[in-house]
């Protein structure tokens, strides 16, 4: 199922503000020299049992840009219904041709059952990306052709 805010939106002519990327992590460090450190990064979640509680997640914006700006993150229900958890607003400024990493972090967060969650970026308090994360109940059967091979 595709994202249903389009690839334009991560990009806000009126903002000057662009999106380049969103990372799901375990944690993340800052390193001497302004480096980030992520550890486990990871794109879709599976389980053996069902509720998860996650000890620790992080959401990692990464901006380019100009300007001052409020960022929100909030993971929602499969539906889009309820929020499973909502960051608190948090200001960053890029200057001029900069960059800038926003980095939500989350503390036990329980996601109920499987399904397709959605983790939301809010700029200024509007909608700006979302990105799918799913979490899979690994007792069900792989779906054909699935394998345990990392290509």
């Amino acid at each position: 199922m595709a994202s249903s805010v389009s690839k334009e939106t991560k990009q806000s002519k009126d903002l000057k503000l662009e999106l380049l990327y969103t990372l799901f992590c375990d944690d993340v460090r800052l390193e001497v020299g302004n480096k980030l450190s992520l550890m486990g990064v990871f794109q879709n979640i599976m389980v053996q049992q069902l509720p998860v509680s996650l000890i620790k997640f992080a959401v990692v914006n990464h901006w380019q840009g100009e300007g001052e700006y409020l960022s929100e993150v909030r993971i929602l229900t499969p539906d889009r219904k309820l929020p499973v958890v909502v960051s608190q607003p948090t200001r960053f400024e890029i200057a001029s041709r900069g960059f800038a990493d926003n980095i939500s972090f989350f503390v036990n967060v329980t996601f109920p059952s499987a399904g397709e969650y959605w983790v939301q970026t809010l700029i200024n308090s509007n909608l700006f990306d979302e990105q799918p994360l799913t979490i899979t109940d690994g007792r069900e059967s792989p779906p054909m052709g699935s394998s345990d091979v990392v290509h």
